[in-house]
């Protein structure tokens, strides 16, 4: 598969390890957003049209151990009202359609809209010696409609607000105690242990009732995003008041 200006995109049997590499941060632009659904849907496309049973996985990590992404380009909102409508949105939709189970491979700091992308995905690993987990929105005066409802539908009520209406910051170790995340592992191991995850649950998809099963369980965060993608119209969004 092509790599794309901000993606490296790896396939090692029927799992695919797509690398965020967008400097300095992995913000997520409307491009890099767009990228990556456009990678999502041909990696769907390629792993389908190879048996009527496909089995696969993919992975979404980060270049090194310093940053996964530190969430949304606020600057290009300013420019772009529709970045996050025609970008971001739709690629939380994506994820929480995807046919395919997913793993976030959570390298580095992962701040803002950054947490709601990890969350997106099926499984998620951090890296346990450096890095923080932190959705600050509260401090930043930023909304948008369905904001909490993946935080609602993954981890318990007293996390979900820890995570939205107190903004802490997470280690890894006190995101795996919290739920948020399923396993840890020091730098040089995440790969090897997403790797072993995806072996063990690509085939989870070759009955075709993944996605289905998903929804059941995460439908109601599906459906708000569906809400607010590709949306001109309307506001779905506050900007936020300051920046960090």
């Amino acid at each position: 598969m092509d790599t794309s200006e901000h993606l490296h995109v790896e396939r090692r049997g029927a799992v695919y390890i797509v690398t965020l590499q967008k400097p300095p941060e992995n913000r997520l632009t409307l491009k890099l957003c767009q990228e990556l659904i456009e990678t999502y849907r041909k990696i769907e496309r390629q792993l389908l049209s190879e048996s009527s049973e496909p089995e696969g996985a993919v992975i979404l990590k980060g270049k090194d151990a310093k940053f996964f992404t530190t969430g949304l380009d606020l600057d290009e909102r300013e420019t772009n009202p529709h970045a996050s409508t025609d970008g971001f949105y739709p690629l939380l939709r994506t994820l929480l359609d995807f046919p395919f189970p997913t793993i976030c491979l959570i390298t580095g700091h992962t701040f803002g809209g950054a947490c709601l992308l990890t969350m997106a995905h099926d499984y998620r690993i951090m890296n346990s010696t450096r890095g923080f987990w932190s959705m600050p929105p509260v401090n930043l005066g930023l909304h948008f409609d369905g904001m909490g409802s993946l935080l609602r539908a993954k981890v318990a009520p007293k996390v979900a607000r820890k995570v939205l209406l107190e903004a802490h910051k997470f280690t890894g170790k006190e995101a795996l105690e919290a739920g948020i995340v399923d396993d840890i592992a020091p730098p040089e191991q995440l790969l090897e242990k997403a790797l072993a995850l995806a072996e063990t649950v690509k085939g989870r998809a070759r009955m075709g009732v993944f996605p289905l099963l998903r929804l059941e369980l995460y439908g109601e965060a599906l459906r708000a995003f569906q809400g607010i993608s590709h949306v001109h119209h309307r506001e779905v969004s506050r900007q936020p008041k300051v920046k960090l």
